[in-house]
């Protein structure tokens, strides 16, 4: 973890926040702002919650996915709070990890059902449409591929899923060259996704090849 990481944690301020604009093709077709805060527990423990919300506006009706992940001091999943507003089929999604298993119930209108999903460490909460979600992959990532189990409660699938680093590699933020942390995650339905993160740690940037989505973070305004 970097020393900023480290001062704003102590500051019990938030780590992060920031915007990512979706493009699909260059033509954008969402944005989602998210929010990582740190929480010292009574025993000295940190606790991490990431929220986001995804607004796709390019189509009618206008979807909102706004996962809240509740990560454990080991950057694995404690619990999920998810609605998606989507006037077709609004959801409110409910997630526990518990003894190596996530429990999710998906409540709708007049339905509800509920499933297990093996959850074997490490393990991260992931959402096809939200993408801030891929940060606590980055974090398990080491130089050495690590197997990673990929939870993704609305689909109702788990994907097993390989994080790499690959260190600091050039590319490209917002049409601007760019030096970035690059890790790589690979297997699962995405097949191969690019995560990119600041040199002080921040998301900056995810790329899915096989949906020709690019994820760019905003400038800050």
């Amino acid at each position: 973890m970097t020393a900023l990481l480290l001062a704003l944690l102590a500051l019990q301020t938030p780590v992060d926040e920031g915007t990512l604009v979706v493009r699909e093709d260059t033509v954008e077709i969402a944005r989602e702002g998210f929010r990582l805060t740190a929480l010292r527990t009574a025993a000295g423990a940190t606790r991490w919650t990431l929220a986001s919300t995804a607004r796709y506006n390019r189509t009618r009706p206008v979807v909102v996915l706004d996962p809240i992940v509740e990560l454990g001091p080991d950057s694995n999943p404690a619990s999920l709070e998810y609605n998606v507003a989507d006037p077709r089929e609004p959801l409110r999604i409910l997630g526990q990890l518990a003894r190596g298993r996530f429990a999710v119930r998906v409540l709708g209108r007049k339905t509800e059902r509920a499933r297990e999903l093996p959850a074997p460490s490490p393990a991260a909460v992931l959402d096809d449409s939200v993408f801030a979600l891929y940060l606590p992959v980055a974090w398990q990532a080491r130089a050495r591929p690590v197997a990673v189990t990929g939870l993704f409660p609305r689909a109702g699938r788990r994907d097993v899923l390989t994080a790499q680093d690959l260190g600091v590699e050039p590319t490209t933020l917002n049409r601007d060259p760019a030096s970035l942390r690059h890790i790589i995650v690979s297997g699962g339905d995405n097949r191969l996704v690019h995560v990119w993160l600041g040199t002080d740690g921040r998301l900056t940037k995810v790329e899915i090849p096989s949906r020709r989505l690019v994820v760019e973070r905003a400038p800050a305004s």
